[in-house]
């Protein structure tokens, strides 16, 4: 088991730049240099895994700034980042933070939820691993709870013995194939299950406060009697479930999972920083909010440039872990963050305003397109929907105009635009099974309607 473990810790997949590149492509319209940028940063990580280990702790990550309207790619590169490398992966919005000595969150907190994200993923998948033998093992023991194991009498002979007990395993070999089958869901077994009788509570926890808050939540399950066990009755087919649950959490050793978890996070985890213009001062100076704004980003520094943070699981280092930041900087601009924050992201990406033909191309290029999710949404129905070509024009370019005439929200003007296209459709497809419909441009035309500039507030958002 622990072979398993240990193989899981190198698990930054060998994808060159150009392979992970072509990899976002399939979910994300245009914005090369970003992706350039991220591909690179990425495929940096392997290559430190490989280089001398006296070297191997100086080389610190590329962090980036991507800077771009809404709606326009970032966060679903990081996203997308994070999956091709198996890596845990978090997202945040700077805004939700609060100086040191403020009510709120202090910014080590997202430190501690990437380490919860990377326990459950190492956790899951060395579930994966056992989930077969920890269902056979379940089964086994549902079959003893439901048809329990013979006692022959101590009188009988061996002979006699024998037989009952070939009997009894060949009746138990058929109530396993209809357990296998499902013909058993709805019997009834007996289990074991924790009586909690917890008093309704709640840990508040402030700026510095973390700490104290997650040794209280694990002190009160022993406090109330968390250690107590009650017998209920469930379906077979639910208890299934549980027991194939119990089963794997024996097989798993949550001492190699929690160092297998802090060792990811602190050299393959990816932290998304959203809304970080959010927190820049803006270029005034003075007393009120930009002054908490100020100590978020004073705060993130030490973060940002490697400190050791303490989790219930361990200490974790953040020398290692990639940052990403985004921000529209609209209003307030990039040299409005403090210089030593802008020099801790060194790597300054601008991402393009999507055009007409970036829209018609995410209607339609990616592997999770508008286009398909929607088609296999009203499939469920029995209703197929087709969309011709100068639908998905006169689409696009409705959702161009309607961002240009009014707040610019990127592709997410496109959701908009055809849930207004499909309301119709969606509300009437479950009475229509077996139905089809082309979806055209004047159907378009006729959902809509032909209007450009203010008037279109009317109809989209």
């Amino acid at each position: 088991m622990d072979k398993h473990i240990l193989d899981l810790t190198k698990s930054l997949p060998n994808l060159t730049p150009r392979q992970i590149v072509d990899e976002l492509d399939r979910y994300i319209i245009g914005q090369h240099k970003a992706k350039r940028a991220c591909a690179i940063a990425l495929r940096n990580r392997r290559r430190r895994q490989n280089v001398a280990p006296e070297l191997v702790d100086e080389i610190l990550p590329k962090n980036i700034l991507m800077i771009g309207s809404t709606g326009v790619g970032k966060t679903e590169i990081a996203r997308r980042l994070a999956k091709l490398a198996h890596s845990p992966f978090i997202k945040v919005e700077a805004s939700k933070f609060t100086e040191v000595g403020y009510v709120g969150r202090d910014v080590e907190s997202m430190v501690r939820d990437l380490v919860e994200i990377s326990i459950n993923m190492v956790k899951e998948e060395q579930a994966t691993l056992v989930r077969t033998q920890a269902k056979d093992l379940a089964i086994e023991r549902i079959l003893d709870l439901y048809h329990p194991p013979l006692r022959p009498a101590a009188n009988l002979s061996d002979d006699e013995r024998d037989a009952i007990e070939q009997r009894h395993l060949s009746h138990r070999d058929r109530l396993r194939e209809k357990l296998l089958a499902g013909e058993l869901d709805e019997e009834k077994v007996e289990l074991e299950v924790s009586e909690t009788n917890m008093p309704s509570l709640t840990v508040f926890n402030g700026s510095g406060m973390e700490e104290i808050g997650f040794q209280i939540k694990d002190m009160l399950p022993n406090l109330f009697g968390g250690g107590r066990t009650k017998r209920k009755q469930f379906p077979i087919g639910e208890a299934l479930g549980r027991i194939q649950q119990e089963e794997e959490q024996k097989m798993i050793d949550m001492d190699q999972v929690m160092k297998v978890a802090l060792e990811r996070v602190e050299n393959s985890g990816i932290v998304f920083l959203d809304e970080i213009d959010k927190i820049a001062g803006g270029g005034r100076q003075g007393s009120g909010p930009d002054v908490s704004r100020q100590g978020v980003q004073r705060d993130l520094l030490p973060l940002i440039e490697g400190c050791t943070v303490n989790t219930k699981y361990g200490m974790v280092k953040t020398d290692h872990i990639l940052f990403i930041a985004a921000g529209a900087f609209h209003v307030a601009k990039v040299s409005d963050l403090l210089p030593e924050l802008q020099g801790r992201l060194p790597i300054q990406v601008n991402l393009d305003s999507l055009t007409e033909e970036d829209f018609y191309r995410i209607l339609v290029e990616p592997r999770n397109s508008l286009i398909k999710q929607n088609t296999a949404l009203l499939e469920t129905e029995e209703v197929e929907i087709r969309f011709t070509e100068d639908a998905l024009r006169e689409i696009s370019r409705i959702a161009f105009e309607a961002n240009e005439s009014q707040e610019n929200i990127g592709a997410r003007r496109l959701h908009a635009v055809m849930e207004k296209v499909l309301e119709d459709l969606f509300y009437e497809a479950s009475e229509m099974p077996g139905q089809g419909v082309e979806i055209d441009r004047d159907y378009v035309l006729k959902q809509i309607g032909d209007v450009t500039g203010n008037d279109m507030k009317k109809y989209i958002l």
